[in-house]
């Protein structure tokens, strides 16, 4: 077994634990800010269909984290960006200029159906847009939510200071290089089927991840160690609260 393939094993096998503690994934679109949820950490999210290369195990499509220079932005704030809105004027919507996730998932969903023009022509425009913009976008916006709704996913409580040298940044950077497929370098590429292949960035499209960041990196397998530390402090918490 290659160096790379044992890694990647372990990684899985850790988020196997990972998922034990948590009693389950859970999916974005059934989540709200008032379960329970650690302050910081790092997410991994899974999509059906897309499989290791075993054919059986599911493989991580995307990861995450929040607030690396100082902020006092939490978990939550950031899956609620990706989840879209509730409420409001355009409920089940969202804001892909807010969540570059959210924004790669709409280019492939644009490349795959039957859009109008004038979504087309503002989608990913700028940082912000006038309320008749986002109007327009809304159908796409609805898509997206539906899409990244039902990805089942994981978390990682890692709840250290905003830093560029946080473990959060550790672990997303490690995970993120580790899983990327990117010029044939990574062994769990995407399925034919993936609707990531038909993004608007190559790079999406080439390292099997809803990510830009860190996909053509050589990978850290330092984080590992740091992962297993905070499963091991999750794991011994809720050890003690079952006491």
């Amino acid at each position: 077994m290659n160096t790379h393939q044992a890694y990647l094993d372990r990684f899985y096998d850790l988020l196997g634990q990972l998922e034990k503690l948590h009693g389950g994934k859970r999916q974005l679109a059934e989540c709200h800010g008032q379960m329970d949820w650690p302050k910081r950490g790092v997410y991994f999210f899974f999509e059906d269909g897309e499989l290791r290369s075993d054919g059986i195990a599911s493989r991580v499509v995307r990861v995450g984290t929040h607030g690396l220079r100082k902020s006092s932005a939490t978990l939550w704030n950031r899956l609620s960006q990706h989840r879209g809105t509730v409420g409001g004027s355009m409920p089940g919507g969202g804001n892909h200029r807010g969540s570059i996730f959210r924004l790669h998932v709409g280019t492939a969903l644009l490349a795959s159906g039957n859009w109008s023009d004038s979504i087309r022509h503002s989608w990913a425009v700028g940082s912000n847009a006038p309320l008749n913009v986002r109007r327009r976008e809304y159908p796409l916006e609805l898509a997206v939510s539906e899409y990244i709704g039902a990805m089942p996913f994981l978390w990682l409580e890692v709840d250290d200071p905003p830093s560029p040298m946080s473990d959060r940044g550790v672990v997303e950077a490690g995970a993120i290089a580790l899983l990327s497929a990117f010029k044939g370098q990574g062994i769990d590429d995407s399925s034919t089927g993936w609707i990531g292949r038909q993004a608007d960035r190559g790079i999406v499209r080439e390292s099997g991840l809803w990510n830009v960041n860190h996909v053509q990196e050589e990978p850290n397998f330092r984080f590992l160690e740091v992962f297993e530390h905070y499963l091991v402090r999750a794991s011994n918490r809720v050890q003690r609260g079952a006491r």
